[in-house]
Parts: C-alpha cells; sequence; structure tokens
C-alpha cells in the first residue's frame, strides 16, 4: 500500500488543528526526486508522498492554510549521533573512513558533552517527558547519543531492572545509564549509515550489543553478524534515499504518537532531501540540509491518504444527548418555504 505522507519541520504547526500558517508561502507541492522504483511504484498508484511548497499569491485565500486532522500526524524528532572518533580520523584525513581503527566507532570525550547538553535541552523544553518511543540505529555511537540524551537519571544498583547502558560500556568511562522513567527504546536496522566500505559503519554482533545495552530492544533484527556490511561495495546515495523511504513508511505504522530517532548524517540527509523540492529556500534548507554532531530537529509526518485509519482520542461526536441542531448556513437550503436568507444576520 502507498504512503501519502509530507513532512513539515514541527515550528511550522501551531494550535491543536494543526493549521500550518506561513507569512509568506503556502505549503502544497508534489514531490518531484524519488528514486525511480518509488516513482514507479508511486505511478502505479493514486496516491504518492508528497512534501512540498509552492508561492502563494493571495494571502486571504485558503492556499495559505493547511489543515489536518490530528490523528493523522505523527511528530518526529530526528537527531544525528554527537561526535565520534570516526569524525575526527576523517576531518583530518577521509582516507581514515577506510581504517578498521574506527570499526563501529564510539563517542568521543567531546561527543559525550555534546550529548549531555542535548539531554539538558529535551529535558528544559519539556520534550523528555512527551516522547513515547526513541528509535535508535544499531550502532556504537547512535545507541551512546540514543541512551544518553533520551534516558532515565543515573542507574542504582537496588533496582532490579536492566540499564540502558552498563557502567564504563566500550570503555567509555560512562555511569550507567537507567531505564526508568523514560521511553522504551528500539533498534532498527533501516536507519543506519551508508552500508558497506567504511568499518565505521560496521556493527558489532547483536549479542555484544546486549551486553552493554541490556535494555535497548534489538527484537526487529533477524540476524546476530552484521550481513548487511559489505567491504567493497558501498550503497548507492540514491539506494539510502529508498531505504529512507522504506523508514518513514514503517514508521508511519508505529501507533506512538511522537517519536524520536538517532541515526546518522547521510543516513538523514539522502532521506529527507526528496522532500521541499519546490519549496521557499528557507524552509528547504531547514528540512534538507545536513545535521551536526547531536543536533536535533523536530518535523510533523502528516498521512494525507487513508493507511493511518485509527480514530482521534480527543475528537467527540457531539449531539450527546440528541436535539434538534439545524445550522443558519444551511437553513435557507433546509427550509426555503420559510423565507429565510443566508444573508439575514443570524447565529
Amino acid at each position: 500500500m502507498a504512503v501519502n505522507n509530507i513532512i513539515y519541520p514541527h515550528c511550522l504547526f501551531r494550535f491543536s488543528l494543526f493549521i500550518k500558517v506561513s507569512n509568506r508561502f503556502a505549503f502544497a507541492t508534489r514531490l518531484s526526486s524519488l528514486p525511480s522504483s518509488l516513482r514507479a511504484s508511486s505511478r502505479s498508484s493514486s496516491s504518492s508522498i508528497l512534501c512540498s511548497f509552492s508561492r502563494s499569491s493571495d494571502m486571504d485565500s485558503s492556499a495559505g492554510l493547511g489543515l489536518y486532522p490530528s490523528h493523522r500526524t505523527k511528530t518526529i524528532h530526528l537527531v544525528r549521533h554527537a561526535q565520534g572518533f570516526h569524525n575526527v580520523a576523517g576531518e583530518k584525513d577521509v582516507n581514515e573512513y577506510l581504517s578498521f581503527d574506527y570499526f563501529d566507532a564510539q563517542l568521543t570525550s567531546l561527543g559525550w558533552k555534546q550529548v549531555d547538553n542535548l539531554r539538558k535541552h529535551v529535558q528544559s523544553c519539556g520534550l523528555s517527558k512527551r516522547i513515547e518511543l526513541v528509535i535508535t540505529s544499531p550502532l556504537f555511537r547512535t545507541m551512546e547519543t540514543a541512551v544518553g540524551a533520551f534516558g532515565g537519571e543515573g542507574y542504582s544498583d537496588g533496582i532490579n531492572v536492566p540499564p540502558l547502558m552498563i557502567a564504563n560500556a566500550g570503555d567509555c568511562n560512562r555511569p550507567a545509564i537507567s531505564s526508568l522513567n523514560c521511553p522504551p527504546f528500539l533498534a532498527v536496522e533501516l536507519c543506519r549509515e551508508h552500508l558497506g566500505v567504511h568499518p565505521c559503519d560496521k556493527r558489532r554482533s547483536i549479542n555484544e550489543y546486549r551486553s552493554l545495552f541490556p535494555a535497548i530492544d534489538f527484537s526487529l533484527i533477524e540476524h546476530d553478524e552484521d550481513i548487511l556490511w559489505k567491504p567493497d561495495i558501498r550503497e548507492t546515495n540514491a539506494e539510502v534515499a529508498e531505504r529512507g523511504m522504506k523508514f518513514l513508511k514503517w514508521l508511519w505504522t508505529r501507533k506512538e504518537k511522537e517519536i524520536a530517532v538517532v541515526s546518522h548524517s547521510g543516513f538523514l540527509f539522502h532521506a529527507l532531501s526528496a522532500f521541499g523540492k519546490d519549496c521557499h529556500p528557507s524552509i528547504k534548507d531547514e528540512i534538507c540540509k545536513h545535521f551536526a554532531n547531536c543536533e536535533l530537529r523536530s518535523f510533523v509526518l502528516v498521512d494525507r491518504s487513508m493507511i493511518g485509519s485509527e480514530s482521534s482520542a480527543t475528537n467527540f461526536p457531539g449531539g450527546v444527548p440528541k436535539g434538534v441542531d439545524l445550522p443558519s448556513d444551511v437553513a435557507a437550503d433546509k427550509l426555503p418555504e420559510k423565507g429565510f436568507s443566508i444573508d439575514q444576520d443570524v447565529v
């Protein structure tokens, strides 16, 4: 089934009805740069993935607004992992990305400081209390970032629950991170970085990860060893973009309404670059630019198809108890014999 979705920066949405307003632009243009395989599937269906933006010439027209039922939206908070050792080495010499010295690279001490600052932000703005699920790429640096930013407070040995991360995992010199009073964590391979060639993007066995990150759920990962990473074949940008679309479609099937995703620069850039091709440059840049280490951006994912069939938790049907409720604006059509006019001042 095709998914008819659009993505907007979260800051463009206001009010509980999710009325989207711009003081200069309206937002509603068709996506134009899907991978060929996805374009083909879109042409075979009446629905497609949407998200882009067009200039409004009349600010008084409805073209300047976008109105969506709130139960057909999800808020997603996308995060790139904090600084890893491979980032530092690659900045000095790009060939270092080919070195197994940086296999499944972990966070630097600076990276952990970035995580601590992100944690302070998500707590101070109230985001930590709203997120229902944290999805992480199953690589060391993303899981460190995810549990450090969104995990519970300091772990206590007296509490009989598994920690999200054990103390000094991977010689990180960090205390254990509790799984109490925080959302569940789920590892998903679809949001991994470019696959192949670069050892920093190759993961360890799931059995090893489970011993280091006991409270992360790895149940969706089928193979213990990394069968996706190839030493001599690097995933193309188009393949990453297609995988990104597949991930977003899967994300829409989740029941949670507010989700954090901790992933990688290349994956996030190519997954989002298909959106906003016809939008104003400032909005396109907000969606499509590369993420800095430990950067968080919030978006609203909108379902414009029938795939989101669940009902609203806040809508109320009205008419309870049932009574006469003929609206005045249709009374002229319903009661023409009464000589009623819609031009009359009625309420």
